[in-house]
């Protein structure tokens, strides 16, 4: 894969403090670097402008207010795919994504997967900034969405991916229900029942060191109330395809 076929999407919503280590962390790798502001009170929006006047391998996408993480990677998707990307990655702004991972993920996608994960939970995969009751609720919600939704994929949740384009498309992020990170469990069981093939490559997860967590109560209670409604739409199908 030519790098410069390969556009990382960032959400963004204040992330001022990690935007200007972050751009640079990424463009070194050599793929190009899409934005996605929504509306960031703190001026992201503008230094993001700032950044990509002098670097013709970063584009900056504004929307009005915060929509959610879902719709903003959706956008983003479809911005970079239209203009020419071969894969799109996710990844957050605050570093608990090592943009050094990135080529690891191309190399899952060379390798024929149409979506690679960066996993936390396969070997290899670590969290070491967490607190126990913190692992114990990723770790819990990710046991649930598989057993519940039976996707064979151990970290379901995680947000640094890469897809490639024409996985991305046939998935329309863009009708997905999830806002929150719900959004990506969503299009992990969109992609196993379409049969694209999907690749985990263990990761360290790092907390932020900078700015603020945009992580909330709401958030998981969404997530978790769209699996447990996936999950029994599942189960009745399958009953009624037994009958």
């Amino acid at each position: 894969m030519q790098p410069d076929r390969v556009t990382v999407v960032v959400p963004t919503y204040n992330e001022r403090e990690n935007l200007p280590r972050l751009a640079p962390a990424v463009l070194d790798q050599g793929f190009r670097l899409l934005i996605v502001d929504d509306g960031s009170p703190d001026g992201t929006g503008d230094l993001a402008d700032s950044l990509a006047n002098s670097e013709k391998r970063m584009s900056v996408v504004h929307r009005s207010h915060k929509q959610g993480l879902g719709p903003a990677y959706a956008h983003g998707f479809n911005v970079a795919i239209d203009a020419g990307a071969e894969v799109v990655c996710e990844m957050d702004a605050d570093f608990s994504h090592d943009p050094t991972d990135l080529p690891r993920l191309m190399e899952a996608i060379d390798r024929g997967a149409d979506l690679a994960i960066g996993s936390r939970y396969v070997p290899g995969g670590a969290t070491p900034d967490w607190p126990p009751h913190r692992r114990l609720l990723s770790r819990g919600g990710n046991l649930y969405a598989r057993m519940l939704l039976g996707l064979g994929v151990r970290d379901s949740t995680a947000g640094f991916r890469a897809y490639r384009s024409d996985c991305a498309r046939q998935l329309d992020a863009a009708s997905c229900s999830a806002s929150g990170y719900g959004f990506q469990v969503e299009m992990t069981m969109r992609a196993v029942d379409a049969g694209f093939r999907i690749d985990e490559v263990p990761i360290t997860f790092r907390d932020r060191q900078f700015g603020t967590s945009k992580m909330s109560g709401a958030i998981v209670a969404e997530a978790m109330w769209l699996v447990t409604r996936w999950g029994v739409k599942r189960q009745m199908r399958r009953l009624r395809s037994t009958k």
